[in-house]
């Protein structure tokens, strides 16, 4: 039943800035750790960051650590991609999605989460 709704996605230019957010509904989400992925054309599916349930742990993949950052308001069932110093390889459609992970953990590969939203489309341009 879980659903993930991403916002946010949009044109920016290299350098600037983008916020993704992505609320949830149908699910315990304080119980449930958030990845958000991305996917270019041509390209596998990848990892950007994700985060534990309880915010204690995160992590990002090599090409966005120091430039994206992801959070979390539990209250409001809601996550959040910061991105940063975007550059034209950022390009592609970002997912957040849910695993059922209690705790300080985090990671899995995308094929583990249990529920995953539709997907906005970052395009970095001149």
């Amino acid at each position: 039943e879980g659903r993930l709704v991403e916002s946010g996605g949009g044109l920016a230019r290299p350098g600037r800035s983008l916020r993704l957010s992505c609320v949830a509904s149908g699910l315990t989400f304080d119980d449930y750790a958030i990845g958000w992925f991305r996917q270019a054309p041509g390209k596998e599916r990848e990892r950007v960051a994700c985060i534990s349930s309880n915010s204690v742990n995160t992590d990002y993949a090599v090409s966005v650590k120091g430039r994206f950052a992801i959070s979390r308001d539990n209250a409001k069932t809601t996550a959040y991609l910061q991105m940063g110093s975007l550059k034209p390889e950022d390009t592609a459609v970002y997912y957040c999605a849910a695993l059922w992970m209690p705790g300080n953990t985090c990671g899995a590969q995308a094929h583990q989460y249990d529920w995953w939203g539709r997907g906005t489309q970052v395009t970095v341009a001149p």
